[in-house]
């Protein structure tokens, strides 16, 4: 039953095959089974089973509220949730319980969903690992996969080889990867839902600026933060995106005018579409392997019809720059709030309140937090305002410009690679800062977050060591419902093959129910 899609389960459901009850407990069951890929920060087992029961009554008196009622999904730990605690992966914020739910929250729970609990993240979602929170890293199901064991070189028994689940939002990625739930909110501010969807062979959808509330999120940078969904397949984020997606009065950036989001058809036609491969991410850094399938991608996309172009975006050069100007200029105002007064963590020391101020968040912030709000601070100050931050807003606005450009020629979607590389080794990652890790990690990804533009990562084969390995496929500004149809078509050509790990299949219920475990096109 978990291995099922949200249409198949909630159909099972209202048939009485399986209840709320039931699912939420084999789910928890798995989170406690799945404990040391350290997913969960927060695991909320009496409100999941509580609305559990409650799901289950409806379903009873034939009052289901929607495709979502009785289902599991987790929430990363940077929403608000209320009457549970919401870390942000800080000493700043431990404890802090908040007194309301994130607008993409109270969607969800009104539509029936199971909160399992709040997923781990890098602290205040600075990071592309998820291995810079207190409360220690995620690590990536994938790790210990049969597809992955058969084909590395360490000892099976040394476990000390784990791989990052990317970040920030790697707990979520790693929840809905290892079967916990059926669908996770993460967020993406530079690329933080993809780059883990990527890594952990999830689809991993940005909607485009606007289209889905912040109202809730904890902010990191206001003008490219967006919540973002983690499913197993694309008809899954298509629901989960028509649920959440809509204006919020709590939020003035989200549009006024209704963007309907339709049902994906079940066949899609994408003879007549143009697809973009842009010429500045082929990067010397790009994997061999990620280079062979991107240009296997755009075979696919043209031997059904569909033209294939190159095109040029030339300010992606600058973008890297630009975008951690920006993103630590956004930071140092943001993290401005947590000042030990009115929640969150307060220092001990009381000398005075500049002394309390300043031990306060030496004590709550990592130095990867302080950093950013150092630099953040530097870029600011009045002699360096002009040359720093606005010309950084200058680039940024031809940076959309050459997306705007590209997409006017007549180009419908962009095909990209997500990451430079499959899931690395924890011990290998660390021997970056997280400065340049983030800067590597997010080359393909933070300029869409800059232009506000939609984007997804399909999961696509595995890599010689049996790892995941995703495409990002970009579309234009409010065109989410068109760029999820390429993608469902993708996906379905690509039929990417399901984690087998010994946990679950252990269980006895899982995982292959939708058939045997099928190979991977693109790479026959």
């Amino acid at each position: 039953m978990l291995g099922r899609t949200l249409r198949e389960v909630s159909a099972a459901l209202k048939q009485g095959q399986v209840t709320p009850t039931e699912l939420c407990k084999k789910c928890l069951s798995l989170i406690k089974k799945t404990k040391y890929l350290n997913a969960y920060i927060t695991v909320s087992e009496e409100v999941a089973l509580k609305q559990a029961e409650e799901s289950e009554r409806r379903y009873k008196q034939g009052q289901s509220l929607g495709d979502l009622d009785g289902i599991p999904v987790a929430v990363k730990d940077n929403f608000s949730t209320a009457g549970i605690e919401t870390t942000c992966a800080s000493n700043m914020l431990k404890g802090y319980i908040p007194p309301y739910n994130a607008t993409v929250v109270q969607k969800l729970l009104d539509q029936g969903a199971l909160l399992m609990g709040k997923t781990n993240l890098d602290e205040f979602a600075m990071g592309s690992g998820s291995t810079d929170g207190v409360f220690g890293p995620v690590k990536n199901p994938w790790s210990y996969s049969k597809q992955h064991r058969e084909r590395r070189r360490h000892d099976e028994h040394d476990d000390s080889h784990w791989l990052i689940a990317g970040g920030s939002s790697g707990g979520s990625a790693a929840s809905v990867a290892a079967f916990t739930c059926f669908a996770a909110l993460g967020s993406d501010t530079g690329g933080s839902t993809r780059n883990p969807a990527a890594h952990c062979g999830l689809v991993g959808f940005k909607p485009s600026y606007g289209l889905v509330s912040r109202h809730g999120l904890i902010p990191l940078v206001n003008s490219m933060d967006v919540p973002g969904i983690f499913t197993r397949c694309v008809d899954d984020t298509a629901i989960v995106l028509g649920i959440l997606a809509g204006h919020d009065p709590k939020d003035s950036t989200t549009v006024q005018d209704p963007i309907k989001l339709s049902r994906i058809p079940s066949e899609v036609d994408v003879s007549g579409l143009c697809i973009g491969i842009p010429k500045e991410y082929l990067v010397p850094e790009l994997s061999s392997e990620i280079r062979s399938l991107w240009s296997q991608a755009a075979d696919l996309f043209e031997s059904e019809g569909a033209k294939v172009i190159e095109v040029s975006l030339p300010h992606t050069s600058y973008s890297i720059v630009c975008y951690h100007v920006l993103c630590t200029s956004e930071v140092a105002s943001n993290m401005a709030r947590f000042d030990g007064l009115q929640y969150g963590h307060r220092s001990g020391i009381d000398v005075s309140t500049e002394a309390m101020y300043a031990a306060t968040r030496q004590e709550g912030f990592n130095d990867v937090v302080r950093e950013r709000i150092l630099s953040g601070n530097f870029f600011l100050l009045k002699e360096n305002y002009e040359n720093y931050f606005v010309k950084a807003q200058k680039v940024r606005r031809l940076i959309l410009r050459d997306f705007v450009n590209v997409f006017d020629s007549g180009v419908d979607v962009l095909l990209t690679p997500t990451t430079l590389t499959e899931a690395v080794p924890y011990l290998e990652f660390i021997k970056e800062d997280n400065r340049t890790r983030s800067a590597q990690d997010d080359i393909f990804t933070q300029a869409v977050n800059m232009a506000g533009l939609p984007a997804v990562s399909v999961p696509v084969a595995l890599s010689n060591q049996g790892l995941p390995i995703g495409l990002q496929l970009i579309g234009r500004a409010f065109c989410d419902q068109q760029l999820l149809t390429v993608a469902k078509w993708f996906e379905k050509q690509v039929q990417f093959p399901v984690i087998q790990l010994q946990d679950l299949m252990d269980d006895g219920s899982l995982i292959l129910e939708n058939g045997k475990l099928t190979s991977v096109s693109l790479t026959q």
